[in-house]
């Protein structure tokens, strides 16, 4: 006689990403129209006619991170009301002038728990921030916290 199957849920993974797919066109100077799937942005080199491509990195990190932790404080059912992010980047004296330091500053309004927003943080930093994980392993990067309190 033969046993019965059961039942087993297997772990599911995440979908794999696709492949980013960027486009850029120069317009002229050190501008360029940089466009991927269905949005577009301006950047230009010497920061006139839109963000600098360093500017542009360091707002892909601050926006990833932040991100990540709106995603967990909202998954841990924490009552996030705002969440604002800045980020100062220290960057090389000489060419290529490349970011040598950053420092995050994670601002949030609501009754979220002190510990769960720096887990949040930690775990993004350490596990699921893909741009800061693509970055060189010897910058530095320091991250602070505020809350304050619900309106």
């Amino acid at each position: 006689m033969a046993t019965p199957i059961r039942n087993v849920q297997y772990h599911t993974r995440m979908p794999i990403k696709p492949p980013i797919v960027v486009t850029t066109e120069w317009i002229g100077g050190l501008a360029f129209t940089v466009q991927s799937g269905a949005h577009s942005i301006v950047t230009d080199g010497d920061g006139a006619k839109g963000l600098s491509p360093v500017q542009l990195l360091g707002a892909a990190l601050a926006g990833c991170m932040a991100t990540d932790v709106a995603l967990i404080l909202t998954r841990g059912r924490q009552p996030l009301q705002s969440l604002t992010v800045s980020l100062s980047g220290r960057r090389a004296d000489h060419d290529p002038h490349r970011l040598l330091g950053v420092e995050i500053h994670f601002a949030v309004v609501g009754d979220v728990n002190p510990a769960q927003l720096d887990r949040a943080v930690q775990l993004s930093h350490e596990k699921y921030c893909s741009v800061w994980h693509s970055l060189r392993e010897d910058i530095t990067l320091a991250t602070t916290t505020s809350i304050a309190p619900a309106a």
